[in-house]
């Protein structure tokens, strides 16, 4: 009669060895595939912010050379009033842009989910598109219309002798700012929101049907709670996107008639220094600052959330 051979606790069996084999070779496998991907991103995103990190550290002067500066450059930063000024502006943009673009995406998302058929696809297409186009060519577009020489605003209120305000004047550069951003990325966020309202069981919109709620109650008590996760993410996106605030302001420059100056936001304030001073030491000492700020705002928030549970429960 065959005796099987006990296998003893410290010993792992010929299958088990196999299979443990097996996996090496799979997850080895799959290094392999995302092996391209994070070349690209240690040469393109590791690479450069440790190369501006060590920039920031030192300082260079046509007299004194290159210099070991510490954390000198860091000090400057936060007491240099055109960086305070940018980002006092970037943060006033953020209060009003922020809600703004989360009731339009909001808005647009719960409209969408009551619709079907051909209007909702192309409602969500038309919605999207602002943000398919690239941002540059976004901001061009919108120069043309603001232009207060050839713009079709210009053009209309000529037509009926009317005098159009300049949405990029002293005056009026934060609304024209806040109407070019809000449908820029309202289309993005949007798709966000309606992604998860269709992960919602539809058993649970009936049951509320069944208690009487009716469909404006049903939107505001029973889908927006539900998709509250999805609204906290935009809000990091927005936030972290709104805080560097770049290309929009830096593209329409040329028209504004100088109420976008070279300190409008930081990151504009840091472009100037780094590629029309030559002021790379300080101009990465100022990218870092503001990387600092964003951290510190999000981290803020996420303490918020997660302390109340969400923000919009």
């Amino acid at each position: 009669m065959a005796v099987e051979t006990p296998v003893s606790a410290g010993t792992s069996s010929p299958a088990a060895t196999t299979a443990t084999r097996s996996g090496r070779r799979h997850q080895n496998k799959g290094w392999l595939f995302i092996l391209p991907f994070l070349v690209v991103f240690a040469a393109f995103l590791v690479a450069p912010l440790a190369y501006a990190g060590y920039l920031s550290l030192w300082t260079k002067g046509l007299a004194t050379g290159t210099t070991f500066a510490g954390f000198d450059n860091y000090t400057r930063a936060f007491a240099d009033p055109s960086f305070r000024k940018g980002l006092w502006f970037v943060l006033r943009f953020s209060v009003v842009v922020i809600p703004l673009q989360i009731i339009v995406a909001l808005g647009a998302a719960l409209l969408l989910d009551e619709i079907t058929g051909r209007i909702a696809r192309f409602s969500r297409l038309v919605i999207f598109l602002p943000y398919a186009i690239p941002v540059v060519i976004g901001a061009l577009m919108w120069g043309f219309l603001y232009s207060p020489s050839f713009g079709p605003i210009e053009q209309i209120s000529s037509f009926f002798d009317v005098r159009a305000p300049f949405l990029l004047s002293q005056g009026n550069v934060y609304y024209g700012l806040l109407n070019v951003v809000t449908w820029q990325w309202a289309g993005y966020y949007m798709i966000i929101i309606y992604a998860a309202l269709k992960g919602i069981d539809s058993s649970i919109y009936e049951a509320a049907r069944i208690d009487g709620a009716s469909p404006r109650q049903i939107a505001v008590r029973v889908k927006v709670p539900m998709v509250g996760s999805a609204l906290a993410l935009i809000l990091v996106f927005s936030l972290i996107g709104t805080l560097q605030f770049f290309s929009e302001p830096q593209i329409l420059r040329p028209i504004a008639n100088g109420s976008i100056t070279p300190d409008f936001t930081p990151n504009i304030y840091a472009y100037e220094l780094a590629f029309n001073y030559a002021q790379f030491n300080y101009a990465s000492a100022i990218s870092f600052a503001l990387g600092f700020v964003v951290f510190v705002a999000v981290a803020i928030f996420m303490v918020l959330t997660r302390k109340r549970g969400s923000l919009f429960t």
